[in-house]
């Protein structure tokens, strides 16, 4: 079949996801990828800057995982997981060497959305008869009703509309310091981001845990001060609470180490995670657990289980992804790229009136797109989402004409590229993207204020680590 033709089948008999299907009539058709790059049928070739749904963490096309994938399929493509197998064994074995050493007992699914709905089913079995979850207003966890309750970002508000949610769910402000939700300035606020939620907890009553992304993902990649996390545990300890940190994005050496908590030498009770634990190569959610929550269910059961649960031909990935990400990490590129990424970032922020805040951590960075740096006006707010044209798609859009693609969301360009990027390629990548904010730039309302950089509470305090 011709592309165009093959196009036509699709948009016809397939769903495009999160949008009015109007926009799903002629998707770009990809045809390969390797490395940081992926290449459409005509043979045009894209830097991948956002990993695509920042999962492809090491790049596409590694021999080494792709081998143990196609030795699964041969040998035990499947089996029920009442069964034991070589595959469960080597990723179980294989967690274990990077996950905090208090977690150390797993739930596989195929997705991090699972992964939330399995640590949903946890906290409420081990905490009943409290029940009700903290989650954040920029946050998102995930597409099931549990995930989608959890989320506080518009998709959430849609659900909602369509009765698609669950009850017993809360949500707390961000540490999101470049629009502080309490009006205040870092430095001089107190971490009320933080007091907040023990203020909720203490208020509500029947709280069971709280969920939050170490480091902001799809809802703009925001760092939180370095006082946040450990505050944050002491409070969910002195109020009987779980923490649970979902590091489906942000995990699996993102941010440096090999989860973003660690960041704040802060362990939850629960964390889940999936996307970078395979690369992307097989489809794997992780629910992690501290042996306290385990020792609950030696007697009573676990209420949640799937056919793809544990499933061998996914978890095959699992243990080389692992292994070829330490060997990333321990060759040092991923920390030396991560430096020139920022000053790159940085610079760009210097040179393009629309970048309100840039702000990030490892490979894991946000632009804020604005109209006006003095007052922090958005091009477009949270409604707009789904319904009008927002300058971050117009963006995105003018960047794949030239070759370059990341990911969005409303008002922020996400830059998430793989560990494997050099120097070099991430100046191909922005030398690109220096030609596309020159389009919001003309909108914008010109003003000589600075742009921010919300991160530089976190990088103070640990270059006062370093020495």
């Amino acid at each position: 079949m011709a592309t165009e033709e093959k196009m036509k089948t699709l948009a016809e008999h397939t769903y495009g996801t999160w949008r009015a299907q109007k926009g799903w009539k002629k998707p770009i058709y990809i045809k390969d990828a390797e490395g940081v790059y992926f290449f459409d049928d005509t043979g045009k070739r894209y830097i991948d800057f956002s990993s695509q749904l920042m999962c492809s963490n090491i790049g596409h096309k590694n021999k080494v995982i792709i081998d143990a994938i196609v030795k699964q399929a041969q040998q035990l493509p499947y089996i029920g997981p009442v069964f034991a197998q070589d595959a469960l064994q080597s990723a179980t074995e294989a967690l274990l060497t990077v996950m905090p050493s208090q977690l150390s007992k797993f739930f596989f699914s195929t997705s991090g959305t699972e992964a939330n709905e399995a640590a949903l089913t946890i906290i409420r079995q081990y905490k009943s008869p409290s029940y009700k979850v903290i989650s954040r207003y920029h946050s998102y966890h995930g597409a099931t009703v549990a995930g989608i309750s959890f989320t506080g970002d518009p998709r959430r508000v849609f659900a909602e509309r369509y009765r698609l949610t669950i009850g017993g769910i809360l949500y707390a402000p961000d540490a999101y310091c470049y629009r502080c939700p309490f009006g205040l300035k870092y430095g001089t606020c107190g971490i009320q981001c933080a007091e907040y939620v023990d203020y909720m907890i203490k208020e509500e009553g029947n709280v069971a845990a709280v969920i939050v992304e170490p480091v902001v993902g799809t809802n703009g990649r925001i760092v939180p001060p370095p006082e946040y996390f450990p505050r944050l545990r002491k409070i969910c300890d002195e109020n009987d609470v779980l923490l649970v940190c979902d590091e489906v994005m942000s995990g699996w050496y993102r941010t440096g180490p090999a989860f973003a908590v660690q960041n704040w030498g802060v362990v939850p009770d629960i964390m889940t995670t999936a996307k970078g634990c395979t690369c992307a190569y097989t489809p794997v959610g992780i629910t992690a657990t501290t042996q306290k929550i385990a020792a609950h269910f030696e007697e009573q059961p676990l209420m949640h289980g799937h056919t793809y649960a544990f499933h061998p031909l996914c978890l095959s990935a699992v243990a080389p992804a692992v292994s070829e990400l330490k060997k990333v990490v321990d060759s040092g590129l991923p920390a030396r790229v991560s430096k020139h990424l920022e000053k790159r970032l940085y610079e760009l922020q210097d040179r393009h009136i629309c970048i309100g805040d840039a702000r990030g951590i490892g490979h894991f960075w946000g632009l804020e797109i604005v109209k006006n740096r003095k007052t922090k006006e958005r091009f477009n707010v949270k409604a707009d989402k789904f319904f009008k044209p927002l300058m971050t798609d117009r963006l995105l859009a003018e960047a794949l004409k030239i070759g370059l693609f990341m990911q969005d969301w409303y008002d922020t360009l996400i830059i998430a590229p793989p560990l494997i990027i050099t120097e070099a390629q991430v100046d191909e990548g922005i030398a690109l993207l220096d030609e596309v904010l020159k389009i919001a730039d003309k909108e914008c309302v010109q003003t000589d204020v600075p742009g921010e950089r919300s991160s530089a509470a976190y990088k103070k305090a640990t270059k006062a680590e370093d020495k």
